[in-house]
């Protein structure tokens, strides 16, 4: 059994190099079908439109742009391999990575708490939906998840800020925390974790309670997948044998629905959530833009805005390796939930 397991963790792990190698190599090939010259390369390395004709013969010359493209594609992978991705042109020239790696904790923490949020919400919800099916619950969750799904994420930002913003007035629509409080010292670059990690319990507050409306609308936005997939699965699950005899034992319906039916569906839904932290990705580029919350969406805007080619490059880059790692890991539960598939 180790062995099929050590083998089926080597099995994943390749798949997931080949994948990122892949998708450096998308970008590489767009790169290069946007710009087929290397003064329109080194134009964009130095991304700064006045870049006169000796910084540009420099640059051509340090990052050999009069090579081969396959020399240059080994070069690109080696630059990436060892954290290099360029230096960035709006904020004083500093590292590609050093500028991104203030942004992605914040982000990280606004995606990892809207898409948990989103995944408990699904699950209980498709499991409410599937126990009750073709009743009046399961007709008010396919009514609530199909309008949240088909809604635009930027809308569902803009009504949770007008209702509990504007309206109700309970929380604060725009930026990470109050910015008459002075911020804790760096440690993880996670508002709220560094608070607590601080003992800034005024400022924790603060930051959990400007986290909300972005994390609830990344979680509205994206619950309804998890929802269809977890009634499909419950509903199976429900119509097995040994749901029945769970019954004829004399359990109750929220023990069979919980204890029994619900260990049993969950295995397709670890999948899914990959997925789910893949949309949410995606989608808290737009929700920090709505709720001026300064993460990697919010950075992303600015090198859009500012033609930094290089740094939208390395938040794609660095997006998908963050997708990659979460398939990673949703195989991996995969794996532990349902030993079946470490022989597949």
């Amino acid at each position: 059994m180790v062995s099929s397991i050590v083998l089926y963790l080597i099995r994943r792990g390749v798949n997931a190099v080949i994948t990122l190698l892949l998708l450096i190599a998308l970008l590489f090939i767009i790169l290069h079908s946007i710009v087929k010259t290397p003064v329109g390369l080194a134009r964009i390395i130095c991304g700064n439109p006045h870049c006169t004709n000796a910084a540009i013969q420099q640059i051509i010359k340090t990052h050999g742009l009069t090579a081969p493209l396959y020399i240059q594609f080994v070069n690109y992978v080696s630059q990436i391999f060892q954290g290099n991705f360029g230096v960035d042109t709006i904020y004083k020239n500093q590292p590609e990575i050093s500028v991104i790696g203030k942004f992605l904790p914040v982000t990280l923490e606004l995606v990892l708490t809207g898409s948990i949020i989103g995944v408990i919400l699904g699950i209980y919800t498709g499991s409410i939906a599937a126990a009750n099916r073709n009743r009046v619950h399961d007709y008010v969750v396919k009514a609530v998840y199909l309008t949240t799904w088909s809604t635009p994420v930027f809308l569902v930002g803009f009504i949770l800020a007008l209702i509990f913003a504007y309206w109700l007035k309970l929380l604060p629509a725009t930026l990470i925390a109050n910015p008459f409080l002075t911020p804790p010292k760096v440690v993880t670059g996670a508002p709220v974790i560094d608070a607590l990690i601080a003992g800034d319990w005024a400022y924790a507050y603060s930051a959990a309670q400007h986290l909300v409306l972005p994390a609830l609308a990344i979680a509205i936005a994206g619950f309804g997948i998890v929802t269809r997939l977890t009634r499909a699965s419950m509903i199976d699950a429900l119509d097995r044998d040994y749901v029945k005899l769970a019954y004829m034992k004399g359990l109750s319906k929220r023990q069979v629905v919980w204890g029994t039916a619900f260990r049993n569906a969950v295995i397709p839904i670890i999948t899914l959530i990959a997925l789910t932290f893949a949309f949410s990705v995606g989608g808290a580029v737009i929700i920090e833009d709505v709720f001026q919350y300064y993460g990697m969406g919010y950075f992303t805007v600015q090198a859009i805005y500012n033609f930094d080619y290089e740094a939208v490059l390395a938040v794609t880059l660095i997006v998908g390796i963050a997708v990659i790692l979460a398939n990673l890991a949703a195989d991996l539960l995969y794996a532990v939930a349902d030993p079946r598939v470490r022989l597949t």
